[in-house]
């Protein structure tokens, strides 16, 4: 990677020396029994495969006692799929680090143990980062003090990283800098990686769902002089405690960090796996509530090991956030922010559930008294918590400094990718080189991974497949262009013969690497060799013949795997243990080595196949069930979702107003219909999916649908029906909105001016807009709440163009409005006038006559009109912002 400094001569050397008659690592003989135990476990369970063999090298005590403790929790992927010198490797960068940095000697054994030492963060692809970020960190860093190197570091991040919003797969932290950006979870996980790099320790805080708006979000902590401080991943302040998330985060419900191992620290233990320790840091951010909560049977008897689920309204769905069992007495407990939760028991195929608000109840009895079939709904009011931000001061000389250091940042990123693959670069590859423009899209969406596409392109036009090659091109992700290799996309395209007639469905289902959100691998000339040809033609002619060989072969060993590390199709061969999500994308991937067209549903997530045999069953689409002894094609009803428009509603979006879920194993699992807008092309709708009926599996089913009110608080309706095969159910879609008028909730003086962009003199917000209402916005350019927003308002550019009203988006000063790229948020409406808030006297305005706690949180908007009234507000992060606008704007005819 040509922006990362290798200056690695006589490294092994060096760390071999550091290492080598070194003391125990696990210092403390309780802790260390206990992981040789672990470890010993974890041997038996996995045999195959010669998983283990790193430890029959001559290694110190120390390194030996360290790879023990990274076997014995590590998922069975991170086994498989990487060499045990590579964790030999990291170990002694570890090592190095800590006797190189100053602060090295001064963090203590577990600390050190299980937020330095470890590599995987979140669920990224593993790399060498840490080799490459401490080489170009080191001499940055060594003369601070460890507060100031926490602050220098994530700098250098933003020298790197932008943020981005992408697909659920978390890059590995040197593909996001060679792609220059990722989404939250990304930037954290990168972020993570250099801390640690630099002998920092580091953890990922990540807030499953928000309460009081739908999505999440994830950033980093790290360790300093004995306190967790938190910064935003990639998005430097001149103090620590400091983010655009400070208010958001006050009103959340649940915060955690995934600690490697078996963690004894003094924060709440929310769960402990054979992977890792969940930790719960709300009271971190938030005041809290503490609740226990207590499950029965009918009889009123404790039920033990029950499944408690906990569960917050987002997305239009309850989302688990958090999962604990009950003990003899039918016992558990959570603390949380204080607002409002779903509490969901189960246990075999029994349920019960109960809204428990954080902070007013301490106590709550669920009796499971539910089972399917039973048809009924219920309404729900689910309020967040209230907001109680604590913002540390910034002086505005220190903000000064930030600012343009951000600036100085931007432009080296910005350089970096200025070396990307542009519209005119990727058309003048194709023409000097003689391959289809159909390329062009393809290499400009890979970012830095540009090389690694042409070079595929160039041989594949030399072998005469150049057509395939841009087929293979296509039905990866985006994320895929970015980070794939070389050695992936020539294994897929040498190695999978067309042998059926239909491309589309070669393409997406043989020829296609992707199965499901792994890291894509050269699986198919590994399966080619490894099966021989007799099985193969069996397999294909039969594949109810490979569900059998999985079945007998595959053993299933969730808890292995309780972090959900997907293992690649080499690595299930190879252990013959999986995770049943593991299993599930190696019988896809083997089923397309094979030639058989082989998915996984978006929406249900059953594993299907197309049967290409000479039988009854050719051109059937069936189901695969490892349960069950045959293959079969699933008996199926209709739902018909019956609903009213109404003048604020008049289509209901899928994750925005309703989901459906599945009940299975005593819980509702949701049904993933296609993201995004149905004006746009894509999306799930009433009107396109429900209105007039779509086919569902036989089963007992869950309708959430909700309103979100402008403070948060959801107005819900929850239904249980069933589907029967060949009947239709009809269902209510109830969307309970408030019925209460608009209301005036604040004054804004619209004489106020504003410098328009490309003008010289100022116009007021009166003159500019003319006797009527408006949406008026003051911007944080680049930060991710702003992003959202934008996102959000280009979504329903149609919806503000018919609206026909002027929307004033305004910058805080001229040097953030150079900034600004509108082509940025492809869709904005037309509608949209751009401006320079001088001196910042609108952004003042809004936040004392709106009585806004923030003075500095953006974004901020309203909609007010000529008369001085606003009858709608919102500052910093809100995920639906366009929908929540419009709602407003349509109640007012």
């Amino acid at each position: 990677m040509k922006r990362l400094i290798y200056p690695f001569c006589l490294l092994f050397l060096l760390v071999s020396q550091l290492s080598y008659g070194a003391d125990h690592f696990l210092r403390d003989e309780a802790y260390r029994n206990q992981v040789k135990q672990d470890f010993d476990l974890k041997e038996k369970q996995l045999p195959n495969g010669n998983l283990f063999k790193v430890f029959k090298q001559k290694i110190s005590p120390y390194e030996q006692e360290a790879l023990m403790f990274f076997y014995a929790y590590m998922p069975i992927g991170d086994i498989t799929d990487y060499s045990g010198e590579y964790y030999l490797e990291n170990i002694r960068l570890s090592q190095q680090a800590k006797a190189e940095m100053p602060w090295g000697s001064k963090i203590p054994d577990d600390v050190f143990r299980h937020f330095v030492l470890p590599i995987r963060v979140n669920n990224e692809n593993l790399d060498d980062s840490r080799h490459e970020f401490y080489a170009e960190l080191k001499e940055r860093i060594k003369n601070l003090s460890l507060h100031d190197a926490v602050i220098e570091v994530n700098h250098w991040c933003h020298e790197k990283v932008v943020y981005t919003p992408s697909d659920a797969r978390t890059s590995s932290p040197l593909a996001s800098v060679k792609s220059a950006f990722g989404r939250c979870g990304e930037e954290s996980t990168f972020t993570v990686a250099a801390l640690r790099a630099v002998c920092i320790p580091a953890r990922q805080v990540y807030t499953p769902r928000w309460a009081h708006t739908d999505d999440n979000h994830a950033w980093v902590e790290a360790w300093i002089d004995g306190k967790w401080s938190f910064i935003g991943a990639c998005e430097p302040e001149p103090v620590l405690n400091l983010g655009w998330f400070n208010t958001a985060a006050s009103r959340s419900m649940l915060m955690h960090s995934k600690v490697f191992g078996r963690y004894q620290g003094k924060e709440e233990i929310m769960l402990q796996t054979p992977n890792y320790t969940e930790i719960n840091l709300i009271d971190n951010y938030a005041p809290i509530g503490k609740a226990s909560i207590q499950i029965t049977n009918k009889a009123g008897e404790p039920v033990e090991n029950a499944k408690i689920e906990f569960k917050i309204y987002n997305y239009a769905e309850f989302y688990t956030v958090a999962t604990r069992y009950t003990d003899k007495m039918g016992f558990t407990s959570l603390s949380a922010g204080r607002g409002d939760m779903l509490v969901w028991a189960s246990k075999d195929d029994l349920y019960g559930y109960s809204k428990l608000s954080f902070g007013k109840t301490d106590r709550l009895k669920i009796v499971l008294d539910k089972q399917a079939d039973e048809i009924y709904s219920i309404p729900f009011d689910i309020v967040p918590p209230p907001e109680g931000a604590n913002i540390p001061e910034v002086s505005p000389a220190q903000r000064a400094e930030n600012n343009r250091r951000l600036t100085q940042e931007d432009s080296i990123r910005n350089a970096y990718a200025s070396t990307f693959m542009n519209k005119e670069r990727a058309k003048s590859f194709t023409r000097l080189n003689g391959v289809p423009d159909r390329a062009e899209p393809f290499l400009t969406a890979s970012r830095g991974n540009w090389s690694t596409l042409t070079t595929f392109l160039l041989e594949a036009q030399k072998q005469r497949v150049v057509k395939k090659a841009i087929d293979l091109l296509s039905v990866i992700s985006d994320k895929d262009l970015r980070d794939v290799s070389l050695d992936v996309l020539n294994d897929h395209l040498y190695n999978t013969p067309q042998e059926i007639a239909d491309t589309t469905l070669f393409n997406t289902c043989i020829l296609n690497p992707r199965v499901g959100d792994e890291m894509i691998t050269p699986y198919k000339k590994f399966f080619k060799q490894a099966i021989g040809v007799p099985d193969r033609e069996t397999f294909k002619n039969n594949p109810q013949k490979l569900v059998e060989w999985c079945k007998k072969n595959i053993e299933i060993n969730n808890e292995l795997n309780s972090i959900n590390i997907i293992i690649s199709p080499q690595g299930v061969w190879k252990a013959q243990v999986a995770n049943r999500n593991s299993r599930n994308i190696f019988f896809v991937s083997l089923a397309r080595s094979l030639g058989i067209p082989s998915w996984i549903d978006n929406v249900t997530g059953k594993i299907q196949y197309k049967c290409l045999n000479k039988n009854s069953s050719d051109g059937q689409i069936l189901d695969v069930d490892f349960d069950n002894t045959q293959s079969v094609k699933a008996p199926t009803g209709r739902l018909m979702l019956k609903y009213e428009p109404t003048s604020t509603i008049i289509d209901p979006k899928y994750y925005t107003h309703f989901t459906l879920s599945k009940f299975r194993n005593g819980t509702f699992y949701l049904l993933n219909y296609e993201e995004g807008e149905v004006d746009m092309g894509s999306g799930t709708s009433w009107e396109y999916q429900f209105k007039n009926g779509t086919s569902l599996d036989t089963g007992y089913y869950m309708l959430v649908s909700g309103i979100r009110l402008n403070n948060g608080t959801v107005l819900n309706q929850t239904s249980f029906f069933t589907i029967e095969e060949g009947k239709t159910s009809t269902v209510d879609l109830v969307l309970r909105e408030n019925k209460s008028k608009v209301e005036v909730i604040g004054q804004f003086n619209s004489e106020l001016a504003f410098l328009p962009i490309g003008n010289s003199n100022p116009e007021s917000i009166t003159k500019h807009c003319g006797n009527n209402y408006f949406v008026l916005a003051v911007l944080g350019v680049g930060q991710e709440p702003t992003n959202h927003a934008l996102r959000d308002i280009a979504a329903l550019s149609s919806d503000f163009e018919k609206w026909g009203q002027r929307l004033v988006f305004l910058f805080p000063d001229k040097e953030q409005s150079l900034k600004f790229h509108p082509s940025d948020f492809q869709g904005l409406p037309s509608t949209i006038s751009y401006g320079i808030d001088k001196d910042g006297l609108i952004q003042k305005q809004l936040v004392e006559s709106m009585k806004l706690s923030n003075t500095s949180l953006l974004p901020i908007f309203i909609i007010g009109n000529t008369s001085n009234e606003v009858i709608f507000v919102s500052q910093g992060y809100t995920i639906g912002l366009g929908e929540q606008l419009m709602k407003e704007i349509r109640s007012l005819k």
